[in-house]
């Protein structure tokens, strides 16, 4: 962590540098009891300032440790006994069972238990579902591979060779907590020896190593709605890897990729594609087939379509994931100018820009008129009477 960057103790605490220790104690007790999690749940600023306030408490409410702060500052205290407090958690293992009931208190349930008796949630686990365009639309059935742990079958779960079982740790006496001195103050935390468990294998299962788990390769089905878009995750609650002490196993986030169609990309519930026409097809209007979810469909092109227009088909594209409605088709309209001509239709071409010559449309008229106009110079006596104004 970065020095400079944490705040003065005890402006952390609001107190006097020549604060007693009750006087420490007590502001941080109403601290902890403001910025408390269960008193503010999702509000990651009060989380912060919780932990902020257990780390000045830490130190000051330490004689030694206070006074290599007092000396030295925050650059004093590196390397030292303090807790590294990355989680609400190690507050509560810290400082949950001092003064006999808590610095909390009995205001909020869960202070003092200890980590290592707390069920937990097992993690979460992913694998990724590939799914063609159509069968994002329509829903599928897919089935999805993935590796969680599960127990041990040789051990049972349990870690322990085969015939033995887990001894009571000789460290904390089968507690999981030890008692730490800090300061005046006492400090239950979780015992190193058995990170909490109480007990400790002697003689580990040969194929789990004493973890209790082995790597296990899963197939599960699911079923996908339809409308689901690429990074969409569908759960499978309880496939995830096993709790810990009796809690529930996490869960299988099952994400979705959809792979590129051959015509047709997606925005939202809409679908677009592009085709190309002949002028001819543009000027005298066709009926072309155009690709959709279904397979391919007539389409009109009416006369005098435009390169770059766009033909909306209502209906054509995908299905909302909760049934709100379907997306339409946009038809992106590509006019094809031939590179090469048969002697025939080059003929036919100046023919029709002969014709074209002798029948200019409005638009075009008045086009090429503003044009001539926007260049043509002035005349003479515009230009001479047009000087001495400039001159004035």
């Amino acid at each position: 962590m970065n020095m400079s960057a944490q705040r003065d103790f005890y402006e952390v605490l609001g107190v006097d540098r020549r604060a007693t220790t009750a006087q420490i104690t007590d502001s941080y007790r109403k601290l902890a009891v403001r910025y408390h999690p269960d008193k503010n749940p999702g509000d990651e600023a009060a989380a912060n300032r919780f932990k902020e306030a257990a780390r000045a408490f830490e130190v000051l409410a330490d004689e030694n440790l206070r006074a290599r702060y007092d000396r030295y500052g925050h650059a004093g205290l590196q390397g030292g006994p303090q807790h590294e407090f990355n989680d609400i958690s190690d507050i509560f293992e810290a400082f949950g069972d001092m003064f006999g009931g808590g610095v909390f208190g009995e205001a909020f349930g869960g202070g003092g238990k200890r980590r290592g008796s707390r069920a937990r949630k097992g993690r979460d686990v992913f694998c990724t579902v590939s799914m063609s365009l159509v069968e994002a639309a329509r829903g599928a059935t897919k089935t999805v591979e993935f590796s969680r742990h599960e127990a041990c079958a040789t051990c049972d779960g349990s870690g322990a060779k085969k015939g033995t079982k887990a001894a009571a740790c000789d460290y904390c006496g089968g507690r999981g907590q030890v008692i730490q001195q800090a300061g005046v103050f006492r400090v239950q935390t979780t015992c190193p020896a058995c990170q909490g468990a109480g007990s400790v294998i002697r003689e580990k299962c040969p194929d789990c190593g004493g973890a209790g788990l082995t790597e296990e390769h899963v197939e599960r089905r699911v079923t996908i709605p339809a409308g689901v878009d690429r990074d969409v995750r569908v759960r499978l609650a309880g496939e995830g890897e096993p709790g810990g002490n009796g809690g529930p196993p996490g869960d299988c986030y099952c994400v979705i990729e959809i792979e590129e169609h051959p015509f047709l990309t997606r925005d939202g519930r809409d679908l677009h594609c592009e085709v190309p026409i002949t002028f001819s097809q543009a000027a005298l209007g066709a009926t072309v087939e155009v690709p959709t979810l279904d397979g391919p469909k007539p389409l009109e092109i009416k006369r005098g379509t435009q390169a770059g227009d766009v033909i909306r088909v209502r209906g054509f594209g995908m299905p909302e994931v909760r049934g709100r409605g379907i997306g339409d088709l946009h038809v992106h309209v590509h006019v094809e100018i031939p590179k090469t001509l048969s002697p025939k239709a080059e003929q036919l071409l100046r023919e029709l820009a002969a014709e074209e010559q002798k029948a200019v449309s409005p638009r075009r008229s008045s086009f090429f008129s503003r044009l001539a106009e926007y260049f043509q110079p002035p005349d003479d006596a515009d230009a001479e009477s047009a000087e001495p104004e400039e001159k004035r």
